[in-house]
């Protein structure tokens, strides 16, 4: 994305929908994960357990999404963040399946 007025533009999108993620959620916080050549993941996770995410198309945007937005942005996913997330029987039940080697 080498237009200036476009990366902003998805930068400003992305920043509303984690805003939007964050009002849901009571609060959210955050990690960027470097995924190649599709870009960059913007990890949520909200102060009720919820979680999702988001991906940039580079890690230029998803910095300039995740401070419009206000996100406080952890460097790793594991700890205090991690401590955070809830997940549910679907999760543990599809996690445990793709460990056994079962379909998805």
């Amino acid at each position: 994305m080498a237009d200036t007025k476009q990366q902003e533009r998805k930068a400003a999108r992305l920043a509303r929908q984690i805003g939007a993620f964050s009002k849901e959620h009571g609060g959210a916080e955050g990690q960027l994960a470097y995924i190649g050549q599709m870009g960059t993941r913007i990890v949520l996770v909200g102060e009720d357990g919820g979680w999702g995410d988001l991906v940039a198309p580079s890690y230029e945007i998803a910095q300039q999404a995740a401070e419009k937005a206000g996100l406080t942005l952890h460097e790793d996913f594991d700890g205090e963040l991690a401590a955070k997330v809830r997940t549910s029987a679907y999760e543990w039940k599809r996690m445990a399946g793709l460990q056994l080697g079962s379909p998805s």
